[in-house]
């Protein structure tokens, strides 16, 4: 497949923002759907070297989550706070209650994503949490669920989340990031029902 192939190299250069590209993208980083009744579950885990309090500031910092996340963040993060998100790609606003702050280990908040062309009754049950947990001296297992989804919703938001978190981890290795677009075309038929 176009895009996956690893040539063994693992050949890197710098692009003109300053950042390593690095053509070659992994698959073995897909996420999960598990259906339970009317609802959806998406797991993904990414083994990241790099330590948690690095990759807890580009989770829950707004200028880096603007950066890879495309997204416009308003927040108060503590227990009991709120998110608000406008992602510039997709139009979504989001916003909830924080119902897990543990800094550097849990985050975890309601999703309600407002009606929008694309979604004209919105989705207004789910919840994001991202767990990190420190796997050897430097290496942190990121864990993201994304829960009470609706079944025709995970299959769309399925190779979202992965095309995000490709960009998550370009962002934290200092390499150029993916186009969100086109890697979600790429991954798009690894979630297909």
């Amino acid at each position: 497949m176009k895009g996956f192939e690893n040539d063994g190299k693992n050949e890197y250069r710098l692009s003109e923002k300053g950042k390593v590209n690095d053509t070659i993208m992994k698959t073995n980083s897909r996420g999960t759907i598990v259906y339970d009744g009317q609802y959806a579950l998406l797991t993904y885990q990414r083994r990241l070297p790099h330590p948690k309090e690095t990759i807890w500031k580009e989770i829950t910092d707004p200028n880096k989550l603007s950066e890879w996340m495309n997204t416009k963040a308003i927040v108060d993060w503590r227990d009991g706070g709120t998110v608000d998100f406008v992602n510039i790609v997709s139009g979504f606003h989001t916003s909830g209650n924080i119902l897990t702050w543990h800094p550097n280990k849990t985050l975890e908040h309601e999703w309600h994503i407002a009606p929008n062309p694309s979604l004209p009754q919105g989705e207004s049950h789910s919840i994001i949490r991202w767990d990190l947990e420190q796997d050897g001296d430097s290496d942190t297992l990121l864990t993201l669920t994304h829960s009470y989804l609706s079944k025709l919703i995970s299959l769309r938001f399925a190779p979202g989340w992965h095309a995000y978190l490709d960009r998550l981890e370009a962002d934290l290795d200092n390499r150029e990031l993916p186009d969100w677009m086109q890697r979600f075309a790429e991954v798009k038929e690894l979630y297909s029902s």
